[in-house]
C-alpha cells in the first residue's frame, strides 16, 4: 500500500493547532488558531456557546484542509487536553465536532499529554548532550517530561495554564494588573511547582506552546510570525522576568502590540512568563531552548 500523508489535532484550552505531513515527513500545512475553548471554565464548568461555536468552525477549516492533502476526516487523530479533562459538557461538544466536521476527538490524559510533548518538541531542535525537560505551557496546565535519548524519567501535569491562571487572579476584560493579584498568582505556580525536585534537574531545558512561543517573538522584536527565527531561540530568567516587569505596567493596547505575532494571547503572558520563569528556577537552569514543536508532532511521530 502506498504510503498517505497524515494529519494530526492539537485541542488546547487556548489554541487548535493543525500539521499535516507528507509520507516522507515533510510538513504540508501547519497551523494554530487561537480559539479560547477553555476561557471561563474554571476547574470545572462549562464551554461557552460562542467559544464552541468559534470552535467548531476552525475545526470544519481545518477537516477541510486536511482533505485538500488527501486526509479525510476519519484518519485525523484529534485530541483535546487539559479543558476537555475539565469541562463538564466536552462530550456535547465532541458530539457538534463529529456531525459537522466527521472528526473524533480523544480526550487524553495529562501524562500522556506530557508523552507526546516530548516526542514533539525535540523535532529539530538542536540539543547538547545529556537530559532534557521539556515544558509544555498550555492554556489550562503546564506538563513537564524529562528524559534522554529515548528514555522518559519523569513526567508530571501541573494544573497552572496561562489562561486558567489569569482568568484566577486577574479576572476577565481587564486594562491593567494589580501587582498583587501578581504576588498570590506567583505564590500558586510555586506551590505547584514544588513536584519539580532536584533529583528532574536537566542539562537543557524545552520550552514549547503558544505562550513560550509568543513571549520569544516578543523578546526578537518581531512583528510577524517567523517559525526560523523562533524554533530554536532562547529565553533567559532575565528575559522572562523583564517581560513580567514590562507586563505588570501594561495596558491592554500596549500588550496587543507588543504581541503582534499572536495579540489574542496578551492578556496571559504575564502569567506564562512566571510560569516559565519559576520552572527554570526549579530546574537550576539560567535558560530555555524555544521549539515550535509539540503534541501534534508527537501524535505522527508515533
Amino acid at each position: 500500500m502506498t504510503p498517505q500523508p497524515r494529519a494530526a489535532i492539537d485541542i488546547g484550552s487556548n489554541s487548535l493547532l493543525l500539521l499535516v505531513r507528507s509520507p516522507s515527513g515533510d510538513t504540508l500545512h501547519d497551523e494554530a488558531t487561537v480559539v479560547g475553548l477553555g476561557r471561563g471554565l474554571g476547574d470545572r464548568g462549562l464551554f461557552r456557546p460562542d467559544r464552541m461555536d468559534a470552535a467548531v468552525e476552525v475545526l470544519a477549516r481545518y477537516a477541510q484542509a486536511a482533505l485538500a492533502h488527501g486526509v479525510p476526516a476519519a484518519d485525523v487523530r484529534a485530541v483535546a487536553t487539559s479543558a476537555a479533562r475539565r469541562a463538564l459538557n466536552a462530550d456535547t461538544f465532541f458530539q457538534r465536532v463529529l456531525e459537522r466536521t466527521g472528526l473524533r476527538i480523544e480526550v487524553i490524559s495529562g501524562p500522556e499529554e506530557a508523552r507526546l510533548t516530548w516526542l514533539g518538541a525535540l523535532d529539530g531542535v538542536p540539543l547538547p548532550l545529556g537530559s532534557v525537560a521539556v515544558v509544555d505551557l498550555g492554556g489550562g496546565s503546564t506538563e513537564v517530561v524529562v528524559g534522554e535519548g529515548e528514555r522518559l524519567a519523569f513526567r508530571t501535569s501541573m494544573e497552572i495554564g496561562a489562561v486558567r491562571l489569569t482568568e484566577a487572579f486577574f479576572g476577565e476584560g481587564f486594562d491593567r494588573y494589580d501587582p498583587r493579584d501578581l504576588g498570590r498568582l506567583r505564590e500558586a505556580v510555586q506551590d505547584a511547582c514544588a513536584v519539580l525536585t532536584p533529583d528532574h534537574h536537566a542539562r537543557s531545558v524545552v520550552g514549547v506552546a503558544g505562550t513560550a512561543t509568543s513571549l520569544s517573538a516578543m523578546n526578537l522584536g518581531l512583528t510577524a510570525w517567523d517559525r526560523d527565527a523562533v524554533h530554536g531561540s532562547r529565553l533567559r530568567r532575565a528575559d522572562l522576568r523583564r517581560w513580567t516587569d514590562r507586563l505588570l505596567a501594561s495596558s491592554a493596547a500596549e500588550r496587543r502590540e507588543w504581541a503582534a505575532v499572536e495579540p489574542a494571547r496578551a492578556d496571559y503572558l504575564l502569567a506564562g512568563a512566571v510560569v516559565l520563569e519559576t520552572v527554570l528556577t526549579s530546574l537550576r537552569r539560567e535558560s530555555m531552548l524555544v521549539s515550535d514543536g509539540g503534541v501534534r508532532h508527537g501524535l505522527l511521530a508515533e
